[in-house]
């Protein structure tokens, strides 16, 4: 979701929002290649960005050091000493002076160039390869800092790191001009990338070809990535959605549901989810990742077993990934499926505020309190995490606000008492030990 323009009638209200469209992809294998060509150059753009940065910050680090080891206070230092980190635009202008072109370089004596030049190999992906892990650079640099000043909400940001291959995310992320737009639907089986050309999807995309045709999409930028064997890409759009102001009559009905998220049931609910099924108050938890702890512990005993660096260690890497892969895919389809009923059932959707960070720390400890139950507690951290409570809650909030229901957060130190009305959870007013908040539609 992004920023919303409401047109409201009828009922219903017209929003403009920024809403992606996730396709699998099948590409052929020199597709393949130049995806992954593409999300190397982007992972070298970040490295070669940031390390632009993290030189700017240690000059500016060493000279306050040297203004405070002749006696000078270290805000007074810090006040001082002015060493500008540069911003995407300088660190792209100083690349285009710098970089060589393989087209012309190898054509030229031995030596007549100079100094060697970084990525002579530009011209073979799109240039917004490169600008948007610049621009992501700038975002996670901003991050930091904000962070380090307390102007950040949410948990502590950590200086920016290099990726590294084969354990980075492999992603790039591609612009265009939206009036000449080169990310297009050429059928509603072929996605055109720029430089890379039209590649094939695993599914359908008719519903975003449709919504394009009628003027209610427009492609704004597509982030491809790689998930264990498979590429996807996640096309950006800016959508026209007619979404109900308040929840329908069915919806009504059915009033207000609390949900209690868990590891041996899924979930348990305060009123059946099928009306006609009393057994639908518990949803039953799939534990993908136990069922799949057999297989995963022997691909991972063979990765184990092969040497680092070699081809054979390579798929047996890849086949870890892929089953992995394959448990994530299971988890967020039980997760659509459950919280898309929830939405489109209730009127008001109610979930305690988990704090599952804390839920799944570890209990090791330390060397002086070292902690008990160790074992244990790694286990329930897996089963806490392969519930995905806070990509349950995630899903609830977006879906919540586009089928009229509304989403209500309890606190985690509020469990309303068993004769309580659901009904009143909206209007309940908070006590020293219970409060309560709503999530307003985004």
């Amino acid at each position: 979701m992004g920023n919303q323009a409401d047109v409201r009638g009828g009922g219903f209200v017209e929003r403009e929002v920024l809403r992606a469209f996730k396709f699998a992809l099948d590409p052929t294998p020199a597709q393949a290649a130049a995806l992954a060509r593409h999300a190397g150059a982007a992972r070298w753009a970040f490295n070669y960005a940031l390390a632009v940065k993290v030189s700017a910050h240690q000059r500016w680090r060493a000279e306050v050091d040297g203004l405070v080891a002749h006696g000078v206070e270290e805000a007074e230092a810090r006040r001082r000493v002015k060493v500008p980190v540069p911003s995407k635009p300088q660190i792209q202008k100083r690349l285009n002076e710098v970089k060589g072109d393989s087209r012309v370089d190898g054509r030229l004596p031995e030596g007549v160039l100079g100094p060697e030049r970084p990525c002579p190999w530009w011209h073979e992906v799109s240039t917004y390869a490169f600008q948007s892990a610049f621009a992501d650079v700038d975002r996670a640099w901003k991050n930091w800092l904000d962070s380090l000043r307390g102007v950040r909400a949410g948990r502590k940001v950590g200086y920016p790191r290099f990726k590294k291959k084969g354990r980075a995310w492999n992603s790039f992320r591609l612009h265009h001009d939206v009036k000449k737009p080169s990310i297009r639907l050429t059928t509603y089986r072929r996605l055109r990338l720029p430089t890379i050309g039209e590649v094939r999807l695993h599914d359908s995309g008719k519903r975003l070809g449709r919504l394009v045709e009628r003027g209610l999409a427009v492609v704004q930028s597509v982030t491809v990535s790689r998930a264990g064997h498979r590429w996807y890409a996640s096309v950006l759009c800016k959508v026209t959605m007619t979404v109900p102001e308040q929840p329908s009559r069915r919806q009504r009905e059915r009033g207000t549901i609390s949900v209690d998220l868990g590891v041996k049931t899924l979930a348990a609910l305060s009123q059946p989810l099928n009306p006609v099924d009393p057994g639908s108050v518990l949803i039953a938890n799939p534990r993908h990742l136990a069922r799949a702890e057999q297989r995963l512990a022997k691909a991972q005993r063979a990765l184990s077993r092969t040497e680092k660096g070699s081809r054979r260690r390579d798929r047996a890497r890849q086949k870890v990934a892929r089953l992995h892969h394959e448990i994530t895919v299971r988890r967020e389809g039980v997760l659509h499926a459950v919280t898309k009923r929830l939405a489109t059932a209730f009127a008001v959707v109610a979930v305690e505020d988990l704090h599952v960070a804390g839920m799944t720390a570890s209990a090791r400890g330390t060397l002086e309190a070292p902690g008990r139950r160790v074992r244990q507690k790694a286990g329930l951290n897996r089963a806490v995490l392969d519930a995905a409570p806070g990509e349950f809650r995630r899903q609830l909030t977006y879906k919540t606000s586009w089928y009229g229901s509304k989403l209500a957060v309890c606190d985690r130190w509020f469990p309303p008492p068993p004769q309580q009305d659901l009904l009143d959870l909206r209007t309940a007013k908070p006590t020293p030990h219970a409060r309560r908040q709503d999530v307003p539609l985004p």
